[in-house]
């Protein structure tokens, strides 16, 4: 089944005004090289969404980092749906591991933010995995199939799942030294596989993307330059990428620290080119 490569970059809450135009900067200068079969979207703070959308070029999409469970109204500090779909993004992340963990968003949450996205006519990135206590406890399916059942929730007509690709974070491997290796990335990346052919349709399972966000790229900086900037955990290992993208069922990469480095990000996004994947296509 033809998917095409996704790659997405999460700043999460880093950068200031200078830096984040420099990075956009430095992305539009060096994105040519990505090949046209994969998806590229960053997601910057959201003071600085305009900003980069302003910079990158057509190639590179801007997306939300999160977005509120409900619609417009009498809600401080929230951005809707809405907002975020007239702003003109295209794309927003839902239900990543430190929502979950730092504001206790719960999946019932993420059933709504997921429901009013897809309602508001966004992609949907749509973040599940387990942490370290569930895997030691040998709940890894358990926890992601709760959590995909949440996903499932918010979709209310099955047409919308073109809508949405699915990041597994093995939340386990984040801050704890432990890496999740290619192999384990995919037994889950089957697990979500088998999971949308069982409760939803052969075809939504094969035409879903699953991507992974544990990957971690050799930088060629000093030491304490690389583990300064790429600070989500895990492993940095020269090969990470390309090994993951060489599993047959994962489609790309949800990148943290890693894209804030224009040069390693790029990479990443190649890592389907060195791995091969386009001449199985």
């Amino acid at each position: 089944m033809l998917r095409r490569f996704f790659v997405g970059g999460n700043w999460k809450s880093n950068g200031t005004v200078q830096s984040s135009r420099a990075l956009a900067e430095q992305i539009a200068q060096q994105v040519q090289a990505v090949d046209d079969r994969v998806d590229l979207v960053v997601a910057p703070i959201d003071l600085h969404i305009g900003l980069v959308k302003d910079i990158v070029p057509a190639k590179v999409k801007v997306a939300a980092q999160n977005v509120s469970g409900t619609g417009m109204g009498a809600y401080t500090g929230e951005t809707s749906a809405a907002a975020v779909k007239d702003f003109g993004l295209e794309w927003v992340i839902v239900g990543h591991s430190e929502r979950r963990t730092l504001y206790h968003e719960c999946d019932k949450t993420v059933a709504a933010k997921v429901e009013i996205s897809l309602k508001a006519g966004l992609n949907v990135i749509a973040c599940i995995g387990e942490t370290l206590e569930a895997r030691k406890a040998g709940n890894t399916f358990d926890v992601i199939k709760r959590h995909l059942d949440g996903v499932a929730a918010g979709v209310k007509d099955q047409k919308q799942w073109a809508k949405i690709v699915i990041a597994y974070e093995p939340v386990w491997s984040i801050g704890t030294g432990v890496t999740a290796s290619p192999e384990q990335a995919e037994e889950v990346h089957v697990y979500i596989r088998n999971y949308l052919a069982d409760n939803v349709s052969k075809s939504v399972s094969n035409e879903t993307r699953i991507i992974c966000k544990q990957t971690m790229y050799y930088d060629a900086r000093p030491w304490p330059t690389v583990v300064s900037r790429l600070s989500d955990g895990g492993s940095v290992k020269p090969d990470n990428s390309v090994n993951l993208i060489q599993q047959k069922n994962i489609d790309g990469f949800l990148v943290g620290g890693a894209s804030l480095d224009a040069k390693s990000f790029i990479q990443i996004a190649n890592a389907p080119k060195l791995a091969g994947r386009f001449s199985m296509l």
